[in-house]
């Protein structure tokens, strides 16, 4: 607001104009005598503007500025006390010598759907060239606190158009060593299937991001990708609203329950998903 040549009274030195108004700081001329005074402040304390009008669109100026840094102040707050959770999450995780990124994504082709849901069970594939061409791709991240998410995308569909089709628990007897078969077996207790219906409700990239390419829904190659520990929770937390019977809800909340303690997170502060869907 340009408050130049305005008529103020100050409530110690009287009538004067103000003849400078940079950033923060106003200079009033009280008869030759300039005196500076500090912007907005000085108005909510010692200074009147003499026309009323003027007076009462800035009081309506201030009144919006204080109602937007009420705001900011919120959000930097919102933001102390993220940052603050996501320092003590990282202290849990090294504690307890947890991976932030201990869980697993499969995509599954179309023809091993069925005995993935039969079995509960999924491969690794295979390593391609090498010495050790034909052995199982090793998973050494994966221990008894790690999830395996399934996906499936048709050859014909865009990258952006992969679906979560399920999820479960490792095998808490599993260690990252893989037997001959590469097999990653499931705990029988947390395994959760989607339906073809629910699964259009879980885009996969609603969740994930590429942290060296954040614009780029891209899978290039491989059976599988290491998944952040957080983004599971979300995913499992979408699941249980989704979810309508109420059985099933209930499996859905000891997954988590489960998953967030097994995790060191605070199943109360997970934060939304922000993948690049979203």
């Amino acid at each position: 607001m340009n408050l130049i040549n305005e008529e103020i009274t100050h409530n110690v030195f009287g009538e004067g104009s103000i003849v400078g108004h940079e950033d923060s700081v106003i200079t009033v001329d009280f008869n030759k005598n300039l005196k500076k005074f500090v912007y907005p402040d000085a108005f909510e304390n010692f200074i009147t503007l003499n026309d009323r009008s003027i007076a009462k669109s800035l009081e309506e100026f201030f009144v919006k500025r204080k109602a937007e840094e009420k705001v900011l102040e919120k959000e930097r707050k919102k933001e102390k006390e993220y940052q603050m959770l996501e320092h003590q999450r990282r202290e849990k995780l090294k504690n307890h010598k947890i991976h932030e990124s201990s869980q697993i994504v499969f995509w599954m082709d179309e023809e091993e759907q069925s005995d993935i849901f039969t079995d509960w069970q999924v491969s690794t594939g295979s390593i391609q060239s090498g010495k050790n061409k034909g052995q199982p791709n090793r998973v050494a991240r994966l221990s008894a606190n790690s999830a395996s998410i399934l996906t499936v995308r048709s050859s014909d569909q865009l990258e952006t158009e992969r679906l979560i089709h399920g999820i479960f628990m490792v095998d808490d007897t599993f260690s990252g060593n893989l037997g001959a078969d590469g097999m990653v077996a499931s705990d029988a207790e947390f395994r959760i299937r989607l339906t073809d219906q629910e699964a259009e409700q879980m885009p996969f990239w609603n969740y994930y991001v590429n942290k060296n390419y954040p614009e780029r829904a891209s899978w290039n190659s491989g059976k599988f990708r290491y998944f952040d520990n957080i983004w599971t929770a979300q995913i499992l937390q979408d699941i249980i609203s989704i979810k309508k019977d109420e059985e099933q809800i209930k499996e859905a909340e000891r997954f988590l329950e489960h998953f967030c303690k097994m995790n060191a997170l605070d199943i109360d502060n997970i934060p939304e998903a922000d993948g690049i869907l979203r």
